[in-house]
């Protein structure tokens, strides 16, 4: 570990000198690669350096220790090599978390696509539950939210909708929501009296930059529509709705939230790099299909994640086993704390793999 810690701490000092360099303060694409790269680094090396400190301390204190003292410096010494000790021990611990991988997509922005699934208008009813409890919680993370594209039914609910979250280290966070989520609840158009259960599914995916994900104009179709509300609608009399067409792999974005034309054909090309993006991801970890996958996280949308029971006011993760019974709180945005345990629990994971 420790020599894992030098290299950092070299890579580290190294890039401070080329920040400092003429020729990489006039190189827009090398100032943000370095910046960000020391950035993503800096936990690690404040770590690591006062990690040094407290074991030069320690080894001090302990030959200090040996030598003849009074009993009452040897109670002091021994205060003093109890507590850097347990410092010692705290910054170990936290160093093992901060070398773990980092997921590099941890960072970015995040599309998020919520659709109905099983349970037809209340799975549709339930999908806007979910949204509601998304954009709550992205206030309270100082997140902004830019709703993209909205299928709606007659009672409110939505068959899709898709939304971006702008923010920092909006997809480390956002990541755990992809797969399934039930609702156990009587539907407001049940008159009998008795619950159904439905489900919608939720893709997180890591926006992609333009940089990363290049498109042709040759290699797209756009259409213009009228932007449409509840059971086809038209809301609008003008064609700003435009649908973005990737001819090559047939995929297809959709925006008909704002009211410009080529505001939505921005929006649409943003989806449109991000799915491409998760296509090439997907197949790529197809290929590597027989490694085992930490059980935290896989973004598999059909894994079914978590169970929202509203008589018994219960909300379930699987993955972790982990039940709170706040669910009032937790579809008002109060999701930290299961996010949290969702996070400590893939790090642990990782950490007994070895990685």
């Amino acid at each position: 570990m420790l020599d894992k810690l030098q290299s950092l701490a070299d890579r580290y000092e190294k890039l401070s000198e080329l920040l400092c360099d003429p020729n990489v303060a006039s190189d827009t694409a090398k100032l943000r690669e370095y910046s960000k790269e020391q950035s993503d680094l800096q936990p690690a090396f404040e770590a690591f350096t006062e990690y040094r400190t407290v074991m030069e301390e320690l080894d001090a204190a302990k030959v200090m220790q040996s030598e003849k003292l009074d009993d009452e410096m040897r109670e002091m010494v021994k205060m003093e090599i109890d507590e850097l000790s347990s410092r010692h021990d705290e910054l170990e611990s936290q160093i093992r978390l901060l070398l773990l991988p980092k997921d590099p997509n941890d960072d970015k922005n995040v599309i998020i696509e919520i659709r109905g699934a099983a349970g037809g208008d209340e799975a549709a009813l339930f999908a806007a539950d979910l949204f509601r409890m998304y954009t709550r919680y992205a206030d309270t993370q100082g997140w902004k939210v830019d709703l993209m594209d909205v299928n709606s039914n007659d009672l409110g609910g939505f068959k899709e909708v898709i939304f971006s979250i702008n923010g920092r280290g909006a997809y480390s966070k956002m990541k755990y929501e992809s797969g399934a989520h039930r609702v156990q609840r009587i539907p407001t158009t049940e008159s009998g009296g008795r619950i159904h259960t439905s489900t919608s599914t939720v893709a997180v995916l890591p926006e992609a930059e333009e940089f990363e994900i290049e498109i042709h104009d040759k290699d797209i179709r756009v259409d213009t529509f009228c932007s449409s509300g509840a059971g086809g609608q038209s809301v609008n009399t003008t064609k700003s709705a435009v649908r973005v067409t990737h001819i090559p792999t047939g995929i297809v974005a959709t925006c008909q939230d704002g009211k410009s034309q080529n505001k939505n054909k921005d929006q649409a090309l943003k989806v449109l790099r991000t799915r491409i993006s998760d296509m090439m991801r997907q197949e790529e970890e197809a290929k590597y299909a027989g490694e085992r996958k930490t059980k935290v996280g896989t973004g598999d949308r059909s894994e079914r994640i978590r169970t929202y029971n509203f008589p018994q006011s219960r909300v379930t993760d699987h993955r972790i086993g982990l039940t709170v019974h706040k669910l009032d709180q937790i579809m008002n945005g109060e999701i930290e704390d299961i996010i949290a345990a969702l996070s400590i629990a893939e790090q642990a994971e990782m950490m007994d793999k070895g990685e």
